[in-house]
């Protein structure tokens, strides 16, 4: 009897376990041979209203409306096969746990390793949508169109609105490359290495009339083509009376591992030291600029602004002020809701073991921090927001990369790397810690705005710095403007970019005291 059950129990078990999915994907002979990178597959239900027919991706305000699996391939050729494998590295759950029914699947070949910064890019191979049903095989996917090249100068202004076209377009000659060759990080990386970005010229400038200089560093996604869109559009607010006369100089941090924050990292280099010993000594030199603390100044959104923050923090006598925008977490006992010093912290739940929300929409939690990680694991090993902080924050492994701050199956923080990053990065610890060195020359210095319904809970955190920033006795100014979220920060009166004006009149107002900011024209 006893046998008998056991028989009966293995059969059911075996009955119920579903057969696992593999998705095959070939490369078309008209795009040539020897392909590699980080082959994607994405999946989704086929046939529902409220989604377009065009290509699947993974989006992080909706990390579950798609199914995807990924695997490395280092030579994939026309006429042979790459199954990937839809049971193991996949998100949210494997392939064979979706319920019967029809399918799309889209298949993108990675081979600059950047998906997860910037999505499916110049020379990214892309098949077309396939149907397929579950249960049973998925149709062979075949890559046939490779992305072409961006242009050479960056994004397309005819994605641009008419209006804001030829505004742009009348600032062209106002808006010129940087391009400075580090050697600080070209040894460090063991190659030349360039610290980018553009420079946006004021109205009237001569080169011989010295004006108050912004350094502006972007977010989590800009890229060097981001940088030279908002310099055009810091130059048509100059022309149009709308922003003060300063230099503008829009940043780009982005690299294969993420941002670079320009933060001295044990694993990406030495951005800081590059930028203020290099970089803004060399623009001095070509541009009439202030060039002194009171002339300097420093804002930036999101990633950017946590760079900004951190710039003024690291190096107070150099600049002026900085004015950051929905920084990233500058306490670390908040990263956006993670308590990294808690005992037995772990990235994907509180002590109570419930899920940690990551981005919240209108008041609703749409995505957690295990979601946001777990999917962001699958489409590549680094460049990706979370590994990105790791690249800037963490110690460096034995293996050259760095040491994770958490496991990627568990959600486990590893408390030996959350206390490096306390030490070196956690900017309200820093400031508690260094309070009696920094008072001097940071007091009035830093201006954070955030909104309170802020899309990444930013707003935690900076509650915690102004509180830090309170008991160590440096004034500072900190705005919650209410209801705004992540992404419409800067709009007011139906002026998208309101927010970031008022912040240029107070740099210029601290630059040029008793200027005043004119009148808004009738």
């Amino acid at each position: 009897m006893r046998t008998a059950a056991l028989m009966l129990g293995a059969m059911l078990l075996g009955a119920a376990a579903p057969d696992p999915v593999t998705v095959p994907v070939t490369v078309a002979p008209a795009l040539g041979a020897h392909f590699s990178g980080r082959l994607i597959v994405f999946v989704e239900k086929a046939g529902d209203p409220d989604k377009p027919a065009g290509p699947i991706d993974f989006s992080p305000f909706a990390p579950s409306s798609a199914s995807i699996a990924a695997r490395e391939v280092i030579d994939l050729q026309p006429g042979r096969v790459a199954g990937v494998d839809g049971e193991t590295d996949v998100f949210p759950a494997p392939l064979s746990a979706l319920p019967a029914g029809t399918y799309r699947v889209q298949a993108v070949l990675d081979r600059n390793h950047d998906y997860n910064y910037g999505g499916r890019g110049p020379g990214d191979l892309v098949s077309k949508t396939v149907t397929f049903t579950l249960p049973g095989k998925v149709p062979v996917v075949t890559l046939d169109e490779e992305l072409p090249a961006a242009k050479e100068e960056g994004p397309a202004l005819e994605h641009v609105p008419p209006a804001m076209r030829a505004k742009l377009e009348a600032v062209l000659a106002r808006v010129q490359p940087v391009d400075v060759r580090s050697a600080s990080l070209s040894t460090f990386r063991g190659t030349p290495t360039s610290v980018r970005g553009w420079v946006a010229l004021p109205p009237g400038y001569d080169g011989k009339t010295r004006f108050p200089t912004v350094y502006s560093d972007g977010g989590f996604g800009s890229t060097l083509a981001y940088a030279r869109i908002n310099a055009l559009m810091a130059a048509a607010d100059m022309a149009e009376g709308k922003s003060p006369p300063m230099l503008w100089v829009f940043l780009d941090h982005s690299g294969p591992t993420g941002t670079n924050e320009f933060a001295d990292s044990a694993n990406n280099g030495p951005w800081g030291k590059a930028l203020t010993e290099e970089v803004i000594p060399a623009l001095e030199s070509r541009y009439a600029m202030d060039a002194k603390p009171s002339g300097r100044f420093l804002t930036g959104h999101s990633s950017g602004g946590w760079s900004t923050l951190w710039l003024q923090v690291r190096y107070p006598t150099l600049f002026g002020g900085s004015w950051p925008t929905s920084p990233d977490p500058a306490d670390f006992h908040d990263f956006t809701n993670v308590d990294l010093y808690r005992a037995d912290a772990n990235f994907y739940h509180d002590a109570a073991g419930k899920p940690l929300p990551i981005v919240r929409m209108n008041g609703k939690v749409v995505a957690t921090t295990e979601q946001f990680a777990r999917a962001e694991a699958v489409l590549g090993p680094a460049g990706g927001q979370i590994a990105s902080f790791e690249w800037v924050f963490s110690p460096r492994g034995a293996d050259g990369k760095p040491v994770p701050l958490f496991d990627r199956a568990t959600g486990k923080v590893d408390p030996v790397v959350a206390a490096y990053w306390r030490d070196h990065f956690d900017v309200a610890h820093i400031i508690t810690r260094d309070a009696a060195q920094l008072k001097p020359d940071l007091a009035g210095k830093l201006h954070l705005t955030v909104g309170t319904a802020d899309t990444f809970y930013l707003d935690g955190p900076a509650h915690r710095l102004e509180a830090a920033m309170q008991a160590a006795g440096i004034p500072a100014t900190f705005t919650y403007v209410p209801g705004k979220t992540h992404f419409d920060l800067f709009a007011r009166d139906g002026d998208r970019s309101a927010l970031l004006k008022d912040i240029a009149w107070a740099m210029y107002a601290v630059a040029r005291p008793g200027s005043g900011r004119p009148a808004p024209k009738p």
